[in-house]
């Protein structure tokens, strides 16, 4: 685990990564871990879509959510669905990127369910893509989220985590 967070702190300091503890307030243990990564840092005049700042070198323009892992005990609690909704908070309302990528091995179904819980967009599959954890060639199934699909996306999250302000009745 040493080697672990060490690591992480060395991409953080090279702008590579931003990694995060994932902590379940119910227990107040450390359970997890995410990273925002391979952070894209875009330069120069670009048509940028209407509304949206053109970052230059400050703050990521586009990244990808990754090296998540969750304790057993915290596993289908809902602690990785919140961990989600504050990293892409920071992504797209803090750092205002583009576009966030989520990727997993095809054959993991219960991640692929739950970044499509999320309501990410599938890309598509890039076949023989890397290494898979079990030392065979994997195939990644490659997500994104959009900046402008990013206010219905945090919707459906809050209505998730029970974080909606309840409707006013009409007097």
């Amino acid at each position: 685990m040493a080697s672990y967070v060490e690591a992480a702190l060395a991409e953080q300091a090279e702008g590579r990564t931003m990694p995060f503890a994932i902590r379940w307030l119910h227990t107040d243990r450390v359970v997890g871990a995410t990273r925002l990564m391979n952070l894209e840092y875009w330069q120069g005049p670009m048509p940028w879509p209407p509304g949206t700042k053109g970052a230059v070198g400050e703050v990521p323009s586009v990244a990808d959510i990754g090296y998540t892992w969750l304790a057993a005990s915290a596993q289908g609690t809902g602690v990785n669905r919140e961990s989600k909704y504050l990293v892409l908070s920071l992504a797209f309302e803090t750092w205002q990127v583009h576009r966030i990528t989520l990727k997993a091995d095809v054959r993991n179904t219960r991640s692929r369910a739950a970044i499509e819980a999320l309501g990410a967009h599938l890309d598509g599959v890039r076949r023989a893509d890397s290494r898979g954890a079990d030392d065979t060639v994997r195939d990644t199934a490659y997500y994104s989220i959009l900046s402008p699909e990013w206010p219905a996306v945090r919707e459906r999250l809050r209505a998730r985590l029970g974080l909606l302000e309840p409707a006013s009745e009409a007097a």
